[in-house]
């Protein structure tokens, strides 16, 4: 199976998807999981058939370090 952004996050299978356990209840979780092949799948557990965004490790790097510097707060005010 050809894994690229987009794919349904039903067809992965093969993953255990894991979440903030802060978002656990709330409804409002975003699930990530490692690939076979080293990247990291995201998807919104409201769809989890739902699209899967594909990531490189450095660039979810580069997305949470940017998190936890707190460029992104703006965005969930």
């Amino acid at each position: 199976m050809a894994i690229r952004n987009g794919i349904s996050a039903g067809e992965l299978t093969s993953v255990t998807w894991l979440k903030a356990r802060v978002s656990v209840g709330n409804g409002e979780c975003i699930e990530l999981a490692d690939l076979p092949g080293g990247e990291i799948a995201m998807r919104n557990s409201r769809h989890p058939e739902g699209p899967a965004l594909i990531f490189t490790k450095a660039e979810l790097h580069a997305f949470l370090t940017g998190a936890k510097g707190a460029e992104f707060d703006h965005l969930a005010a």
